[in-house]
């Protein structure tokens, strides 16, 4: 088995017709999820999401693939080291 890790996945929404994706996407490793807080920008135009993970690296890397992959939607993480 994986060894779970700490992680923070930023993403910053541009497109809104993808929320609901990456809302899908949230709930699909909803397990792993430990705290999100979203900010919506609305000068900017942008929603601007955080979100703690206690996750294998694989499942916080595929998450970070899906959500990267969306039109208008960018996803970095950062793992702690424990």
């Amino acid at each position: 088995m994986e060894e779970k890790r700490i992680a923070v996945l930023s993403v910053v929404v541009e497109n809104r017709e993808e929320a609901p994706k990456l809302n899908g996407y949230l709930s699909e490793y909803g397990e792993y999820i430990v705290g999100r807080m979203g900010i919506p920008y609305r000068e900017k135009g942008v929603s601007v999401l955080c979100v703690v993970l206690d996750a294998p690296a694989s499942a916080v890397n595929a998450l970070t693939g899906k959500i990267g992959q969306l039109g208008g939607v960018t996803a970095k993480t950062l793992f702690s080291k424990v």
